[in-house]
């Protein structure tokens, strides 16, 4: 009874779980064989329906695009050069106010001034005066000289023809026409006029206050130019004439203020100078582009918008030209530095520009 039992355990242990093998690896089998087939399909080739345009290469002009500030060309903060009281202002002397070079802004009292002019005239008159009773003694002394008939030594010569008389008196006069011409200089200083073509920025005079020569008068400001200090980067300065020499002539800039123009408006001007050096915090390079009449007082340019000082622009410069090259709508750039070309097979090819 012993052995049965142990018989009956050998084979519930080892016949058992290789006939369950068995029959899952038959099963599996049958289950291969009889399984459904998927029939292959012709690849079907998937087109997308483009616009394209095509291109030509050829000489193209260059633009480098920019940001600037309108600044004075010129400006001078006026001090008078002799002192007193101010007796007279021109109207127009208001922020704003326009001058031509040479018109007077403003007056300070004359008075003491002539009062000069005519004390040193009559110096003047008398040192004259002195000079020709001294070239009359002149020729006695040498009337007197050659009838006496002696040798004598240069300087007992010199004194005897009165020549150290004549050389003073000569000095007084020299020296008093001086102060004379020093005197109508600063009575014609009490008219304080404009050194060039401007406009009053700013007035620190009135009537009745006394002006000195540390005295700030006005501000004004050039109107004949104007500059526009432009920030580019410097990889772009090989794109841009700028002039070495007085004679060369800069590039060419368009000046937007689409705030106060509106859009497409705008004022012409040419680079002029390249400053030294480059911005502190952009480490941009930055151009000196001059705008003429940027008020438009000139009849050409009445039309034209005026400029403002201190206006943040944008500019258009127009760079070198490229001998062969092709114009690219930006729109066709992608990422900002590829573009899809058709090949000749039809096919999309993505190239860096």
């Amino acid at each position: 009874g012993g052995d049965g039992r142990r018989l009956a355990r050998v084979i519930f242990r080892t016949v058992l779980p290789l006939a369950v093998l068995a029959a899952g690896a038959i099963t599996a089998f049958w289950l291969m064989e009889t399984s459904p087939q998927a029939k292959p399909r012709p690849q079907v080739h998937n087109a997308t329906l483009v616009g394209v345009t095509s291109v030509d290469y050829g000489p193209q002009h260059t633009v480098i695009s920019g940001m600037g500030t309108v600044t004075a060309a010129r400006q001078v903060e006026l001090k008078p050069q002799v002192s007193g009281e101010i007796i007279e202002l021109n109207r127009n002397l208001v922020p704003g106010g326009h001058f031509r070079q040479g018109e007077t802004l403003l007056t300070i009292d004359p008075t003491d001034y002539r009062l000069t002019v005519r004390q040193l005239t009559t110096d003047v008159a008398k040192a004259e005066s002195d000079l020709q009773l001294e070239q009359g003694n002149q020729l006695v002394a040498q009337k007197e000289y050659k009838l006496l008939g002696e040798t004598v030594s240069d300087v007992e010569k010199a004194l005897m023809l009165r020549r150290p008389q004549l050389e003073n008196l000569r000095a007084t006069l020299e020296a008093a026409q001086a102060k004379l011409e020093q005197a109508r200089v600063d009575l014609a200083r009490t008219r304080i006029k404009a050194p060039f073509n401007a406009v009053v920025q700013a007035r620190s005079a009135g009537v009745g206050a006394r002006a000195s020569e540390s005295t700030v008068l006005a501000t004004l400001v050039g109107t004949d130019a104007y500059w526009v200090e432009v920030s580019v980067p410097v990889s772009q300065l090989r794109w841009i004439r700028i002039p070495q020499t007085d004679g060369d002539q800069g590039a060419l800039v368009r000046v937007y203020d689409s705030a106060a123009w509106g859009d497409g408006v705008f004022r012409q001007g040419r680079v002029v100078r390249l400053e030294a050096d480059l911005e502190e915090q952009g480490r941009m390079a930055r151009l000196l582009v001059r705008v003429e009449d940027p008020l438009s007082l000139k009849p050409d340019n009445r039309d034209k918008p005026a400029m403002l000082i201190g206006a943040y622009v944008r500019v258009e410069i127009e760079g070198k030209t490229v001998p062969l090259a092709v114009a690219i709508e930006r729109e066709f750039i992608h990422n900002g530095q590829s573009v899809w070309v058709m090949d000749p097979q039809g096919d999309l090819a993505i190239r860096p520009v």
